[in-house]
């Protein structure tokens, strides 16, 4: 595919207020947001509470959102995979079913810490036999598995591989290497949104981006701004921005975000699945102030 640029979100699965799949709130969010500017729609990422949807859901999901993507023309991309590579190779093989999926969002291999000379392999297995490119989701805090630039370097190297998503809680010294080192055709797509402005500055192509669930519009003019050079108006919706980021991620993703969506109308529930509790109404006032 060519190199991914621009605005993608990753959607939340609504809920009905009985806990049921929202199939049809699903498919109203996902033209929204494309209404709204977003380049394309990401589906079963930690933002859609993949882990806690069954495999029926996860079908329905993809089905919806493949159906939408298809209809506007627009890139979707799938998380899949787990902290095991034969299951994880499985889990992308599946993705043939849905020929709208143009690449395929793998976590780093999770919780146990294989080292990178594992990630590497893990990575490299996959990308040989993934029928779509993949997008590295590279977000240690979750994983527990540092990916420093050397090794990243090498997986950015692999024809499978399309770019990353980079979500290391800063801008780190790996992050500036990587932006002034990565190969052309590797992209680099900002998954920490109170960072975005700067790692768009810094050259990124775009982002991952979960507040933009809320505020489609302002997200993908940042982007654009900072892809135009226009840097002064860039910076200025930047620091808008980032108060929201803040407040959305103040309790576990996604339940603020789903909290603010259903109080806009947007969605039927606020609902999420267990381990994850609703918002507590603080925060979804203090997001609801925040909203640019």
């Amino acid at each position: 595919m060519d190199t991914l640029a621009g605005l993608f979100v990753p959607l939340i699965t609504p809920f009905t207020p009985a806990g049921d799949l929202a199939e049809d709130a699903l498919e109203q969010l996902a033209h929204r947001v494309l209404d709204d500017g977003a380049t394309g729609i990401v589906a079963l990422g930690t933002t859609g509470e993949a882990a806690s949807l069954t495999d029926s859901e996860k079908s329905l999901v993809l089905a919806v959102c493949s159906r939408v993507c298809r209809e506007r023309a627009a890139p979707l991309i799938a998380g899949a995979g787990t902290n095991d590579t034969a299951r994880s190779a499985a889990e992308l093989a599946a993705l043939a079913q849905y020929p709208d999926v143009r690449a395929a969002l793998a976590l780093v291999p999770y919780y146990i810490r294989p080292g990178e000379a594992g990630v590497i392999e893990h990575f490299k297995a996959l990308a040989a036999s993934a029928p779509v490119p993949l997008i590295i989701y590279n977000i240690p805090r979750r994983t527990g598995q540092q990916v420093s630039w050397p090794a990243m370097a090498r997986l950015a190297e692999l024809p499978g591989v399309a770019g990353v998503k980079q979500a290391v809680g800063s801008i780190d010294p790996d992050t500036i290497d990587m932006m002034a080192g990565r190969p052309a055709r590797f992209s680099v797509l900002c998954g920490d949104d109170p960072v975005l402005s700067p790692m768009l500055a810094l050259g990124a192509d775009g982002a991952i981006s979960a507040p933009a669930n809320v505020c489609t519009t302002q997200f993908a003019r940042l982007i654009s701004l900072w892809r135009d050079g226009k840097a002064d108006d860039a910076r200025e919706l930047g620091h808008q921005l980032a108060p929201l980021s803040r407040a959305l991620f103040a309790e576990p993703n996604p339940v603020v975000i789903k909290s603010v969506l259903h109080r806009m109308g947007r969605i039927p529930s606020p609902s999420v699945r267990l381990p994850l509790l609703p918002a507590s109404v603080g925060s979804t006032e203090d997001a609801l102030r925040a909203v640019v």
